[in-house]
């Protein structure tokens, strides 16, 4: 998921150097929406793995 973030940011600027802006614009939010769904995942994963290893252990 970071992975698709990055992509777009990096197309983004890409589009924005060569004067694309609204391309660019959208590419930015694709890449903003990605992240946030990253860091959202990333913490419920880490909220499950600190109740299920203290529920094992």
């Amino acid at each position: 998921m970071l992975k698709w973030a990055l992509i777009f940011f990096l197309i983004s600027l890409v589009a924005g150097f060569f004067g694309f802006s609204g391309v660019a614009a959208d590419f930015r939010v694709i890449a903003k929406v990605l992240f946030f769904i990253a860091i959202a995942i990333f913490l419920v994963v880490l909220i499950f793995g600190v109740f299920l290893g203290t529920l094992v252990f």
